[in-house]
């Protein structure tokens, strides 16, 4: 068997995809070939080789007939390359030294049994230019908690005040699913009131 044939038994199989004006979206990129001017609107299946995203090979979705490679689109320079590996490099470089930093804990000598004390003496300028630099890595302190206030409970619900003062009146309140709902009561007051149940979840 030809080598080039061989070489097709290590491709990947991707899936369908449509044909467009602007090639054929992989990956969240465009890959294009001269091959396509004017196949416009076809579907394509799609198959790749493994860690090399430079290039994919196409075949008819319906006839499984070989149309052609299709190179990435907007590929970048061999400079912004070379800058990005520098880039990837150096950034490497400064997290392992902060793991190493971290991890170099040393601790006073003990001749009884205490508590460890910690040793490695910080002034004031420098604990604050450590904790700037930790500025914004916390994925909890970039989560938006308040960017969508939850909206307010039914009329019925008995809510904590400090929840309460969370919500956002002017949303529309959750309506209760399942048999639940189709068995609420109302109270005394006109307001809903959901039956009560035993430990094992019937309603009484």
């Amino acid at each position: 068997m030809p080598a080039a044939d061989l070489w097709t038994f290590t491709l990947e199989d991707a899936g369908t995809r449509t044909l467009t004006t602007r090639g054929i979206r992989f990956k969240k990129r465009d890959y294009v070939g001269p091959w396509m001017t004017g196949q416009a609107g076809i579907q394509v299946r799609v198959r790749f080789m493994p860690h090399h995203d430079h290039r994919i090979e196409v075949y008819h979705a319906a006839t499984g007939r070989y149309l052609g490679p299709a190179d990435l689109a907007d590929q970048a320079t061999d400079e912004q390359i070379s800058a990005v590996r520098r880039a990837r490099s150096a950034r490497a470089r400064r997290l392992k030294k902060d793991l190493q930093a971290s991890q170099r804990e040393r601790y006073a000598a003990a001749t009884q049994p205490e508590a460890p004390r910690r040793l490695g003496a910080l002034t004031t300028a420098q604990a604050e230019a450590e904790l700037a630099q930790a500025t914004g890595t916390d994925l909890s302190d970039l989560a938006l908690r308040d960017l969508i206030p939850p909206a307010a409970p039914p009329a019925g619900w008995r809510t904590p005040a400090s929840l309460a003062v969370l919500t956002t009146p002017g949303l529309p309140a959750p309506v209760p699913s399942g048999r639940d709902s189709d068995s609420a009561q109302p109270g005394p007051d006109g307001r809903t009131v959901q039956p009560t149940t035993d430990e094992d979840g019937d309603a009484l």
